[in-house]
């Protein structure tokens, strides 16, 4: 096998930053509902990652190629690259875990690096003889020109600046760093790259016209970011305006090369539909700035136009070059360019429709579910560049077939054949859409917001427009209506003021998304014509209050109400028809039935009772984990549970009082959690605040007295997380405690079935579905817990709730040991008493334990004396057996 030649190997290495950010890009892509600031690390793992790396790779590549200027050596570039990736890595880190000095020495790196990777440029066209392409390194001098502006705007923005300040940084901020790094250099490298691409000449006069529009592009630039840092909003929007006039006058002598010549590859077809988004989005931007009430306002529609411009503008201008550009740098000869080249188009006509017509029902007023399923369809058709650029790297290296005695000239394919082919393969990605389409709609068919009774009713549209701003804070809405006179558009700005993760969804489908604490939405309705109720969508916060309402004035008669419609502003939780679990209601969607007598599967298992002693030494360090796991909670049932661990209850912690504990909690599920541990005396501000998913933290308490404690998470509502699962036990000996034969755990709790997780209404108006030991109705009646005649047996019991008391007993002993809140209320042997107890009383969160001793070989049934609540699962066997 040949080696690769010192170019292709610097342009392979160069390249792995594009393809390591491409890669990152996607697995966040997939994670990203529990990853915080997700929609910013999607966006700038892209811009700043993927894109900004190749313009640096390319930009100067294509510079020393267009100056006929061969590079003497690579130490400076690698450095650039080096200091520009290590900044992008620091940036990312401090926005994900908030801490702005992080992210500011980040964008200080990022900044330095682009600024000296434009003065390299610009010393190189110095130095360079005349040359007719120079315009496009001109280009490629302003556009770096462009991103430390625009470096320094997002360091201040994640400072999280008042709002009308923030709309004007933001909207500087895209401009400098979109319109211009990006933007530029994309016009100045289409200048000889697209009439490569096709295979065609360029125009004549195209490099004079590029030169003429290159002032242009960049005074608009400067009037964007002028106009939004002086409060002028109709500057910034006539700045649009003039980039989308300067780069439409640029591009024109390409468009026309497109005319005379139709695309046939993805690479073409790719370029093109970026150009169009670009032209699209600037136009849209433009009218947006135009019609903006505020700056705030103007802020978050300039985040409306950062999805096209990065994922249709940026994203596909990267992929489609690369397309091209990888082929012809891995060389070989043209057989083996057409044979990669080949790899690289395979799909080419699917992956295109699928990527923009995706998009364009991604960004239009659908259906959340249709989103998510169309926009995985969009991220697969993109995603699919890496394991074609995978495959064609690998082929590279095989030798070549030695050539025929007789090599025969190419015959390209007929056109007719190519088109009908490439026809074919749209059919399939439109086919695959409208699909996706479908079947979101059939999943969630109440998320349309024409299904049922529209939001609208019959009233006429006034073109007037409500707007209104609405905080998230301490588990309600504020203010929680508002009141739109009929046939207004609404327009809602939601801001999450709250450490949980909300949302707003109105009854009539549309939704603002999930909002990470700090994080911004819209929920928007085109017309308002009947009162209709919103509430957040996050279980159990519906249910706590975080209620919204709609109210509309001006109809001449009522509009017959709404489902669990609202009058003056208010409303209830546990009315209205909508299912209470907090999401829109799945059609058929109910919860399974329960049969506590039911016979498990044979071999089934218990969760293993027993108590191990105590850890020997006297610092415990526990790592708990909070996801979401599916769990059979009774035999045939299976219920999605909140957990510590995997596992309803948590793992059992157990030391001696003077220990001391420290746990280290990741949360690693999709809403805020928390924990609060009934061990430890601290005040709980802080350790038992709530955490955002994916973040940790550490928690340390001292055991300073005796007794059965719970643990659990205390995040609002606290009733819900506990009957989701998120509970468990710490055993704390009291000084002295004797051994025993045996040592049993048992923690009582109730379970709620919903249709997915627990049911809040259920939770609320206490109406358990079983009542249980360690978490499963009547496990310990199909695997007995063990024990001998004469033997001492220990029965540690907490109950965790979170509403139901408990009353241990078992059936045929009597105690001689109760042991209850921290006091011995009966040891053996006491003076002054020869009496037992029967049972052991507990209210939820109090725990103790008792012991006695079985006299003889059977069967001993051990029950909460409540007795509904053994009937309902909270019931076991004591299996004494004969040695």
């Amino acid at each position: 096998m040949k080696a690769a030649s010192p170019r292709v190997g610097w342009l392979l290495g160069a390249n792995a930053g594009v393809v390591l950010w491409l890669s990152a890009l996607l697995v966040t892509t997939l994670v990203h509902p529990f990853v915080p600031e997700s929609r910013w690390l999607m966006v700038h793992l892209l811009l700043l990652g993927a894109v900004t790396n190749a313009i640096c790779v390319w930009s100067t590549h294509f510079a020393h190629a267009l100056l006929k200027n061969a590079p003497t050596s690579r130490r400076a570039e690698v450095v650039r690259l080096s200091c520009l990736n290590t900044g992008v890595t620091v940036v990312v880190v401090g926005m994900v875990t908030a801490t702005w000095s992080a992210t500011l020495a980040g964008a200080v790196v990022v900044g330095a690096a682009i600024a000296a990777h434009g003065i390299s440029l610009a010393r190189l066209a110095h130095r360079a003889l005349p040359a007719r392409f120079a315009t496009s390194v001109h280009h490629y001098v302003a556009a770096a020109c462009a991103l430390p502006v625009g470096a320094a705007l997002g360091t201040l923005l994640a400072r999280h600046p008042a709002e009308a300040v923030h709309g004007r940084l933001l909207v500087a901020h895209v401009a400098a760093n979109i319109l211009g790094w990006v933007g530029l250099t994309v016009v100045g490298t289409l200048l000889t790259l697209w009439p490569t691409i096709l295979r065609t000449r360029l125009a004549v006069g195209a490099e004079r016209t590029s030169r003429r529009a290159l002032p242009v592009l960049v005074g608009s630039v400067l009037l964007v970011v002028v106009g939004a840092a002086a409060g002028l909003m109709t500057v910034a929007a006539a700045g649009v305006l003039g980039y989308l006039a300067g780069a439409l006058w640029a591009l024109r002598p390409a468009l026309s090369a497109a005319r005379t010549k139709a695309p046939q590859s993805f690479a073409a077809w790719s370029v093109l539909a970026a150009v169009a988004w670009l032209v699209v989005s600037l136009g849209w931007f433009a009218a947006l700035l135009g019609t903006a009430p505020s700056w705030f306002d103007a802020g978050e529609r300039a985040h409306q136009v950062t999805t096209p411009l990065a994922v249709g503008f940026a994203g596909q201008v990267l992929l489609g070059a690369l397309t091209y550009l990888v082929p012809v740098v891995l060389g070989g000869g043209p057989a083996r360019v057409r044979e990669l080249g080949t790899v690289l188009e395979r799909g080419a006509a699917t992956r295109v429709v699928l990527t923009n017509l995706g998009l364009a029902l991604c960004l239009a007023p659908v259906p959340s579910l249709v989103r998510v399923v169309v926009s995985m369809l969009v991220l697969g058709s993109m995603g699919s560049f890496l394991p074609l650029l995978a495959v064609a790297i690998r082929r590279s290296r095989r030798p070549l077939a030695p050539p025929p005695a007789r090599p025969e000239r190419h015959v390209p394919e007929p056109r007719s054949v190519v088109r009908a082919r490439h026809t074919g393969m749209a059919a399939v990605g439109l086919a695959a859409v409208v699909l996706a389409t479908a079947a979101g709609v059939a999943a969630d068919p109440t998320a349309l917001g024409g299904v049922g009774r529209s939001a609208a009713g019959v009233v006429a549209a006034t073109g007037e427009t409500t707007t209104l701003r609405v905080e998230a804070r301490g588990m309600r809405f504020h203010p929680a209506s508002v009141s739109v006179p009929a046939g207004n558009r609404l327009v809602v700005e939601v801001v999450n003021e709250d450490s949980d993760v909300h949302d707003l969804a109105l009854e009539s489908g549309e939704r603002s998304g999930r909002l990470s604490p700090g994080a911004r939405g819209r929920v928007e309705v085109p017309v308002v014509g009947r009162d209709r109720d919103g509430w957040c969508t996050i279980a159990g916060h519906r249910q706590m209050g975080m209620l919204f309402a709609v109210d509309v004035t001006g109809l001449e008669e009522p509009s017959g109400g709404s489902s669990g419609g609202s009058s003056g502003g208010s409303s209830t939780a546990t009315t209205g028809g909508h299912d209470h679990s907090g999401t829109t209601p799945k059609a058929g969607a109910a919860a399974p039935r329960l049969d506590v007598m039911a016979e498990p599967a044979s071999g089934f298992r218990a969760r293993d009772a027993a108590l191990a002693p105590a850890p020997v030494g006297r610092v415990h360090r526990v790592d708990l984990t909070v996801s979401e796991v599916e769990r059979e909670v009774a035999v045939g049932v299976r219920q999605t549970l909140w957990t510590f661990n995997g596992t309803a209850p948590g793992p059992v912690l157990r030391g001696r009082v003077g220990d001391r504990f420290v746990i280290t909690l990741h949360n690693a599920a999709t809403t805020g959690h928390s924990i609060d541990f009934h061990a430890g005396a601290l005040a709980p501000d802080e350790p038992m605040r709530t955490i955002a998913p994916v973040a940790t933290h550490t928690y340390t308490f001292t055991a300073t007295k005796a007794g059965v404690w719970m643990y659990h998470c205390s995040t609002m509502p606290m009733s819900l997380h506990i009957a989701n699962g998120m509970f468990g036990a710490v055993v704390i000996d009291p000084p002295g405690l004797p051994a025993v034969d045996r040592e049993y755990l048992l923690v009582q709790s109730e379970v709620y079935l919903g249709a997915e997780s627990a049911d809040p209404g259920k939770v609320a108006a206490e109406r358990p579905d079983a009542v249980v030991f360690n978490g499963f109705a009547s496990q310990y009646d199909h695997d007995q817990l063990p024990a001998r005649p004469g033997e001492r047996v220990r029965f540690w019991v907490l109950d965790a709730g979170p509403s139901r008391p408990s009353s241990f007993h078992v059936v045929g002993g009597q105690f001689d040991t109760v042991f209850s809140e921290g006091a011995w209320l009966l040891r053996p042997g006491q003076p002054g008493t020869a009496g037992g107890a029967q049972s052991l009383a507990l209210l939820p969160a109090q725990g103790g334990f008792v012991e006695l001793v079985p006299p003889q070989a059977g069967h001993y049934p051990f029950v909460s004396h409540i007795m509904v609540d053994a009937e309902r699962g909270a019931h076991g066997i004591l299996e004494v057996t004969s040695p």
